[in-house]
């Protein structure tokens, strides 16, 4: 049988990575043969009488392989096995064979065959290996040559099949479907699909890359004569392991991964492959991404278990040096994961590189620089860990950290994230580098005002973690409260100055402070001479007394040196903690950010300095408070508001594991009072709809709420003025949820509240009265909830000691928030609280006036027929006592307090009638037959009014407010209007400032009440606004207006150039308040803008933060209605630029700003057009220099404004 002689590896591997289809196989099996034009001719037992006797051929003997038949012949069943994926192809020619061209697409050689071929390759390898190796053992040298031959015929014949074997492995998925629709059509067909289906080769791939190993472990130097020849075999086994590793499943099938690590490291350690490896690494990590870990465990187990490093230094400088192109993402994300990975497994391969791999840092490529970032992590984790430390080990450790400080800076906010995570890691390590923790203390801080909210968040992470990890917990239990350590700062310095010799002293003092006197030179004289040597005989007990004394000195030496230690140790402390009060401050803010996530790690960050017991934490605490308004309409907003309770809950309201239930109770009371103690008025809303929300969710128990009421009604011991308020205050807020809360312990509040502590201490009244005030909900609450408790008669108990309240004599400015409360509550609980409020009033006025008078009165005000005659003396007010004032103060704000909620019982009783006559209406309809079983008081009330429309009722209600309540014949109010205004408008008679802030917000009140009143004592509304030196007066005035423009638009729309007005008020308090308020009137769209927004523009750049962050708030909700800012632009621009005391450098930040809202190009290239028109009619330089910045901030792109404003600015004059 022919022999094949003359097999040449170099030709074959030329016609195989050609196409293999070009491979020729002239020798091959006839029959194989003929299936070349008959496809179909080519079935599993033709395959099979082919390869079986090649079968038993191989086994007995691997030289087999060399005749010419067997060889073709296998090689053309390899043919018929396609090499690569469709979509990977590109071969220059089509075949000419119809079994070739087919086979292309698909595999015609079934699996069962493939997986024989395979087996028989490897068998016959593996066999020829074992016969080289005793040969090579032997010396005998005689067949080499044909070894040399054979080996190459099997290498090569594997390097196929193992392609054929992974092309038909990544084709599976692809050709699943396709087989099942030919199966469907030939019914045959369909069983060899499943059966390929079915075949895992990973076995006999983990036998063939065993085998490969065997080879490699033989001496090829003597086999193959020259280096070309072994480096083109050994390529065949290299660029199938290369080939393997494409597939991202096979690198993850830890046998076969460490297998085919196994055959590259022979071949780079035994046989030259070393510059292969490298580029096909490099070509690797650019072109397949799931290869960068792989490519980096190999290096690691090629340097440790082959001592072979040179590698891995060779692919890290080609590394350091490589360029990508700025759309480039996807070759440094593979390499950045490479080097991240090898800095992890072999850390001392990589430093060695560090220098090289330090200069991508500057590549475009930020993920290349988040690796080196995380590389120095790694590199300095690695070097803390070492036990020998060489010399250098303080410098590498300095340097990497240099590095990570720079990258701060980095212009890119992954690689400042990055840097952050990294440091957060090397914190948590046992060696605690206290120097760099200061840095990144300061760093992380600056960072917290980062304009990426990503890197805001790390870095509250990062000082989380600086804290949690503090290197100061070794003395005093790691507490970080400031004035703690202060005080043990303080201790120390005393300590240290009480061991330091006094001035003058002889001793270590003197002797120090004799080296920089002026040197005797008779001194130096005498010390040469040799008698002045002789030491003079000291006696026994001088020298026990000169030994005592050095023992004393060296003690004291070494108690300074430790003290000086804790000095400085104390000292590091006090700097971080700075470092955390002046972060807590900025971190406040972050509650406020839109990022959900940040304002979670903030609340988070709060939570980890409070258990530190850092001061500024509870300040921080209380600001969170303010989270509990979270819009929850999505998930992240119920997330803030849910985590917002859950840390309120730790840190207050869940008692210690160790304490029984009583003293667990005691515990979250004891909290839940403290929480009110010092909290601002918008501190407790806040803190009312936390607690609130934590009894609907069941979060508070009966016990807790039991505690409260013990506290609140303690009467045989003394306790807290603050502490019994503040359990009534708790007790208000969780009646929101459960106003049985409150209707249970009605007595209790009656005889506390309502009685004697309450009258001693009006702030208690006041809180007992919101308390009551819960027992029927208004507004929003009384759509929650689901309390049916009915209105009281006006002598019940609660509402006669309510009506008490009012009319306790007080010199209090208490009194007044207990007034109105009290006031509120009786509106809330009276089933008639118009009826008792004018008892109120009656019997107040009575108090006021009649105590005071000496001589009956020249001129009398008609109070209204159901009362008594009630003389104001108005020239003798002027001569009145300040308690006298005071007492009148107190008369005008009931008036006006019970005025307002006068409206507000109106506008209830219109609601109620509605929703009753609407019930009525619905009833009727399911129940045609009436059933008059048992009728109510309130149905036989409906049947009144069962005739009155509701336009009726309304026009009722609306007359009653408008013409009786201030002016009907029996109206009580009626007689309070003309006595307020001749207050206000003689503010030089009746001088006193409360007074006349009394008299002015009555006034205000009432001209909400009517429409007529309102018209009448407009002008002197506005005239007290603007002439009013009290802030306080002219604060409630603006707020005043701005109801007045809810209730009365047509009378206020005409005057809001005043509101306006008091944008430009000397008092911070006022100019806010009217911001305020101007911001709800517009937003709200109760007064129409008319060209004043320029001057709200103007507030962008108020001094007072709080203002121009306000305005910007009111811009930018703005900026959302209907193109508001491009409407008024140029009002607000001409406004502004006309401003003389606006500064150049803020106009253009304020123009700024309002461009940013101009986001279409269509608005743009109008308002363009209106302000270029300006351009010619510019009487200055400033104006022009003005028109163009706001043109130059505009995306206009219109090339005559271009050209106009290229000219500049032109003086024309006219001609004399």
């Amino acid at each position: 049988m022919d022999i094949t002689l003359d097999f040449d590896v170099n030709v074959a591997l030329s016609h195989y990575l050609s196409d293999p289809s070009t491979v020729p196989t002239p020798e091959a099996d006839g029959g194989l043969v003929d299936c070349e034009e008959d496809p179909e001719s080519l079935t599993g037992g033709l395959v099979n009488s082919v390869l079986n006797p090649i079968v038993d051929a191989i086994a007995e003997n691997p030289k087999a392989l060399t005749r010419s038949s067997t060889f073709d012949s296998l090689q053309f069943l390899l043919k018929c096995a396609p090499t690569s994926l469709k979509s990977q192809q590109n071969y220059p020619n089509e075949p000419e064979s119809e079994l070739f061209q087919l086979s292309r697409s698909t595999s015609l050689l079934p699996s069962h065959s493939l997986s024989k071929i395979l087996d028989v390759i490897v068998s016959g390898l593996s066999t020829e290996a074992e016969i080289i190796h005793n040969e090579l053992e032997s010396d005998e040298q005689d067949a080499i040559q044909h070894h040399k031959q054979l080996l190459e015929m099997y290498g090569f014949l594997l390097q196929w099949a193992i392609c054929a074997v992974e092309t038909k492995a990544a084709e599976k998925p692809a050709s699943g479907a396709p087989a099942r629709g030919r199966g469907a059509g030939k019914g045959g067909k369909s069983k060899p699909a499943v059966k390929d289906g079915s075949w895992d080769s990973t076995n006999q791939l983990q036998s063939a890359l065993e085998t490969m190993c065997k080879v490699l472990k033989l001496k090829l130097g003597k086999v193959f004569m020259t280096t070309s020849e072994r480096d083109t075999f050994v390529g065949l086994f290299t660029r199938t392991v290369y080939l393997v590793f494409e597939s991202e499943k096979r690198t993850k099938t830890t046998a076969i991964k460490m297998h085919a690590f196994k055959v590259l490291c022979m071949a780079v350690k035994h046989h030259g492959h070393a510059f292969g490896a490298q580029t096909s690494i490099i070509q690797n990590l650019s072109y397949f991404e799931h290869l960068s870990e792989p490519m980096a465990e190999f290096l690691q187990i090629l340097s440790e278990q082959y001592d072979y490093p040179q590698l891995a230094d060779e692919v890290l400088r080609e590394l350091s040096i490589k360029e990508f192109n700025s759309n480039d993402s996807k070759g440094p994300k593979s390499i950045a994961s490479f080097i991240i990975k090898l800095s992890e497994l072999a850390p001392r391969l990589v430093i060695k590189q560090m220098t090289l791999l330090a200069k991508q840092l500057d590549s475009e490529a930020y993920t290349l620089r988040c690796a080196v970032i995380e590389v120095c992590g790694n590199l300095i984790s690695d070097l803390s860990k070492q036990d020998e430390r060489g010399e250098n080990y303080k410098t590498q450790i300095n340097g990497f950290f240099d590095i990570l400080e720079e990258r701060f800076l980095d212009i890119n906010p992954y690689c400042r994230c990055r840097t952050i995570q990294v440091l957060m890691k090397l914190f948590d390590l046992e060696q605690k580098f206290p120097k760099r923790r200061q840095v990144a203390a300061e760093l992380a801080t600056r960072s917290l005002e980062d304009k990426s909210s990503n890197v805001r968040r790390n870095a509250i992470k990062l000082l989380g973690k600086l804290v949690s990890t503090h290197p100061f917990s070794v003395m005093h239990g790691g507490q970080l409260s400031h004035k703690d350590w202060d005080g043990r700062l303080q201790a120390v310095e005393a300590e240290l100055n009480s061991l330091k010799p006094p001035v003058g002293s002889p001793g270590l003092a003197e002797r120090s402070g004799a080296a920089d006197a002026t040197i005797d030179e008779a001194l130096l004289d005498d010390a040469t001479v040799l008698e002045d040597q002789t030491t003079p005989t000291i006696t026994e007990e001088q020298q026990q007394a000169a030994l005592s004394k050095i023992a004393e000195d060296a003690a004291t030496s070494e108690l300074m040196t430790r003290l000086q230690l804790t000095r400085k140790y104390y000292t590091e402390a006090i700097r971080f903690i700075e470092v955390l009060h002046e972060a807590t401050s900025i971190v406040c803010q972050l509650l406020s950010s839109k990022n959900k996530s940040e304002v979670i790690e903030a609340v988070d960050f709060f939570v980890v300095i409070d258990a530190y017991k850092v001061e500024t934490a509870r300040t921080a605490i209380r600001r969170m408070l303010r989270l509990i308004w979270t819009k929850g309409n999505s998930d992240e907003g119920k997330g803030v508001q849910t985590h917002l309770i859950d840390c309120y809950k730790g840190l207050f309201f869940d008692a210690p594991d160790s304490f029984n239930e009583n003293d667990g109770s005691n515990y979250v009371a004891r909290n839940m009072i403290s929480l009110t103690f010092g909290a601002t008025p918008a501190e407790l809303t806040s803190l009312e709809q936390l607690l609130s929300t934590m009894m609907k969710a069941g979060h508070v128990s009966e016990l807790v709420i039991a505690k409260l009421w013990q506290v609140y009604g303690v009467q045989k011991k003394d306790i807290s003025k603050n502490q019994r308020r503040g359990a009534v205050m708790v007790l208000g807020m969780l009646a929101l949820a459960d106003p049985e809360i409150v209707v249970r312990e009605m007595e209790t509040m009656l005889r506390i509240g309502l009685g004697n502590l309450g009258r001693a201490d009006l702030g208690l009244a006041k809180y007992t009265c919101i308390a009551l005030r819960r027992i029927n909900p208004s507004g929003r609450q009384a759509k929650e909830s689901t309390n049916t408790v009915s209105k009281l008669l006006n002598d019940h108990a609660v509402l006669v000691k309510l009506a008490a309240i009012t009319e306790i004599d007080s010199a209090s400015k208490e009194w007044f928030g207990a007034a109105e409360q009290a006031v509120a509550a009786i509106y809330a609980l009276s089933k008639h609280p118009d009826t008792l409020c004018s008892e109120i009033l009656r019997r107040k006025t009575k108090h006021v006036f009649q105590q005071r008078t000496v001589t009956p009165p020249p001129e009398e005000v008609s109070m209204g027929d159901e009362e008594g005659a009630i003389s104001t003396p108005a020239p003798e007010e002027k001569d009145k006592p300040q308690n006298g004032s005071f007492a009148l103060s107190q008369l005008l704000f009931l008036v006006g307090h019970i005025g307002i909620k006068q409206i507000v019982h109106l506008e209830l009783c219109e609601l109620d009638f509605k929703r009753r006559k609407a019930e009525k209406e619905k009833d009727k309809v399911p129940t045609p037959s009436p059933q008059k079983a048992a009728i109510s008081a309130d149905q036989d009330e409906l049947d009144l009014i069962g005739g009155t429309t509701e336009d009726d009722f309304t026009e009722a209600i609306a007359h009653i407010r408008e013409r009786e309540l201030l002016y009907g014949e029996k109206s009580l109010l009626s007689n309070f209007g003309p006595l307020v205004t001749e207050i206000c408008s003689n503010n030089t008679a009746y001088k006193n400032r409360d007074l006349q802030a009394a008299a002015t917000l009555c006034m205000a009140k009432l001209m909400c009440v009517s429409s007529e009143y309102c018209e009448k004592n407009l002008p002197l509304l506005i005239t007290i606004l603007e002439r009013s030196q009290d802030p306080i007066i002219r604060s409630n005035v603006v707020i005043a207006l701005g109801d007045m423009a809810v209730c009365f638009n047509h009378l206020i729309d005409e005057n809001t150039d005043f509101l306006y007005r008091r944008l430009k008020d000397n008092d911070a308090s006022v100019k806010r308040t009217c911001l305020l308020t101007l911001t709800f009137l517009i937003l709200a769209g109760q007064v129409k803008v008319k060209g004043q927004l320029g001057e709200m523009a103007k507030c962008l750049e108020d001094s007072d933060r709080r203002i121009a962050d306000l305005s910007k708030m009111f811009f930018t909700e703005l900026a959302t209605k209907d193109n508001a800012v491009y409407n008024h632009f140029v009002d607000m621009f001409s406004l502004l630029s006309a401003e003389k005391d606006l500064e150049e450098d803020a106009l253009k930040r304020i123009i700024k700003f309002l461009s940013s809202f101009i986001e279409k190009d269509r608005y743009a290239k109008q308002l363009a057009d209106k302000l270029a028109a300006r351009l010619e009619r510019c009487e200055s330089e400033r104006q022009w220099n003005d028109v163009a910045y706001a043109l130059s901030l505009l995306q206009h792109k219109n090339e005559d404004i271009q050209k106009t404003i290229s000219a500049g600015f032109r003086v024309i004059q006219a001609a004399a």
